[in-house]
């Protein structure tokens, strides 16, 4: 359940702290009041695109915060298992800020990414939007909706659906590998094995290549290694080098030490240098005893990395990206030696794959047959209550010409609003404001089955009056027993039904317009209300009908 929206600093709404309740929540306003900005400013803590117009060209950024109670043992499992800990008084809360093209969203003030955040709000919060109702004219959405009702009893053969498809699918993939003529499998025959013998005969070994191209950088640097060293000699060891100076340093500290004790260290320090040199020098003449320059063995080693980076060029750059190469090809050769065999188990296995998959898949069909029954029984109850007296509902099947992994079927709401005409698509037989009410009864029957606590509708009462108003009022009522609804509204008879009544309002305030939202009490319900009944002029005969409304609404409950 929601308990608690914050916004602040989004569109004409500078803070607006909302406290809702259980049961039936309505918002009521003026047009242009802001009501749709609430809307906006939720599906923006939703992980939702932010809506054009919605921020403000301000350095502050704008933030959403929706506090929820969750008190379901299996939703609380729901949400750990995406990593949500629900807290000790069972909250959960949802904050999104938003600063030019940056967010920042967070759970429990741990920050996560937006797709975390819609996971888990999808689980806590459905919204019905003022056109939500046009996906009614696509079969997936029906598909969908026929599935979220059946959910529970068919979670299980989904699953095992899901995983058999997903055999199928490889095991066609396998398949399709076998689809070629002799003369192109002799080509491919050809070419691998060239392949594979080029890797093979180059004898690859682990940790070569850097090793040859270490000996190739010294070889080819040869002579501009002896020069060097050959300078690096003179500076160190000759008899005006850095070993003769320390040498005769030395000496002379050695003749004061006697005068002077306090020099003995110094003169430490100088038969360590001296020592160091002479070290150094005699490294010198044996690295250069040992070092060799060969042209042949320069040339044979250029040849030998010319190959291996041609190798690597073609195969991989890694001795291990080689070998895997050359598994991989002595693989494909194997399979193709032994192509009839294998294309012959491959197919076996396609098929084995496929009948299972056709399986499931009929059987899920069945239950989505059985459960579609009770769901079009509902619907149809559901759509007298809102006023289609004589409508006449069903659901057809079709099958899809390939399984999938959802299965292969396909279906299509079909209705007729009038008696004597046949049953249509949706697409070719509802307005406008009757989608709105068929998709109100579609919500009506899934919440009996559906965990989501909090329902948002904004703008469900489009294109309807009078008694259909009433019933559609009824209805959200009905709903509200089960699930806390929160409602936009511009009908009376609907905001009768509250529960806990909200007006949205615009002020000015500072020189400049912002929205506020304030809950009503007893007499100020009545007063918007009359509001909504009589417009500017507010009558004793409108007060006394709107008051007639509330009490006729009370009893309802």
């Amino acid at each position: 359940m929601l308990l608690n929206l914050h916004v602040k600093n989004i569109a004409l709404i500078d803070e607006a702290d909302v406290s809702l309740g259980d049961g039936l929540n309505i918002l009521t306003g003026e047009t242009g009041a802001g009501k749709s900005i609430l809307i906006d400013a939720v599906n923006l803590a939703l992980g939702v695109k932010t809506a054009r117009g919605l921020l403000r060209e301000s350095d502050e950024p704008a933030s959403v915060e929706l506090l929820f109670s969750v008190s379901d043992r299996e939703k609380e499992k729901a949400l750990e298992n995406l990593g949500v800990t629900v807290e000790e008084d069972g909250s959960v809360l949802i904050t999104r800020k938003v600063s030019g093209k940056k967010s920042i969203c967070r759970i429990n003030d741990e920050t996560v990414t937006v797709s975390k955040l819609r996971a888990v709000t999808a689980l806590l919060i459905d919204i019905h939007g003022q056109h939500e109702h046009q996906s009614l004219l696509h079969k997936a959405k029906h598909l969908e909706i026929l599935d979220a009702y059946a959910k529970k009893k068919e979670c299980e053969i989904k699953k095992r659906l899901s995983e058999a498809y997903h055999v199928f699918a490889a095991a066609k993939k396998e398949l399709s590998s076998y689809e070629m003529g002799e003369e192109e499998r002799a080509r491919e025959m050809d070419f691998l094995a060239y392949e594979i013998q080029e890797l093979e005969q180059a004898e690859l070994k682990e940790g070569e290549i850097p090793e040859l191209e270490i000996r190739h950088k010294r070889m080819a640097g040869g002579e501009r290694i002896m020069e060097c060293l050959s300078r690096a000699m003179e500076y160190a060891g000759s008899e005006s080098g850095a070993g003769d100076f320390l040498s005769r340093t030395v000496r002379e500290l050695s003749a004061a030490v006697p005068y002077d004790e306090s020099l003995s260290e110094l003169l430490s320090q100088a038969e360590e240098a001296e020592g160091l040199v002479n070290d150094l020098c005699r490294a010198f003449s044996q690295y250069a005893s040992e070092i060799e320059f060969d042209d042949r063995e320069l040339s044979l080693l250029e040849n030998r990395l010319d190959t291996l980076h041609g190798l690597q060029v073609k195969y991989g750059e890694t001795y291990e990206a080689m070998m895997e190469s050359l598994e991989s090809r002595l693989e494909k050769l194997a399979r193709l030696e032994d192509f009839d065999e294998r294309k012959r188990a491959a197919g076996e296995a396609c098929e084995k794959a496929r009948e299972e998959a056709y399986r499931l898949a009929g059987e899920l069909s069945r239950i989505r047959k059985e459960e579609a029954l009770h769901l079009t029984k509902s619907i149809q109850e559901a759509l007298v209550d809102l006023n289609f007296l004589e409508v006449q509902f069903s659901i057809k099947f079709a099958e899809l010409s390939q399984v999938g992994p959802q299965g292969y079927d396909e279906i299509e709401f079909l209705i007729s609003t009038n008696p004597g005409e046949e049953m249509k698509p949706l697409s070719q037989v509802a307005s406008g404001g009757e989608m709105s009410r068929i998709m109100l009864a579609i919500k009506a029957v899934l919440a009996d089955s559906d965990d989501i606590e909090t329902l948002i509708f904004d703008e469900i009462d489009a294109g309807i009056s009078g008694r259909t108003a009433q019933k559609v009022s009824e209805k959200l009522n009905d709903i509200g027993r089960s699930h806390q609804v929160i409602c936009i509204t511009h009908l009376p008879q609907i905001a009768a039904m509250a529960d806990s009544h909200y007006k949205i309002e615009k002020t000015v305030k500072g020189g400049r317009t912002v929205t506020e939202v304030t809950r009503l009490k007893d007499d100020e319900e009545i007063g918007e209300l009359c509001r909504l009944l009589g417009g500017a002029a507010i009558t004793e005969a409108v007060e006394k009908n709107a008051r007639e409304m509330k009490e006729l609404a009370k009893n309802r409950k």
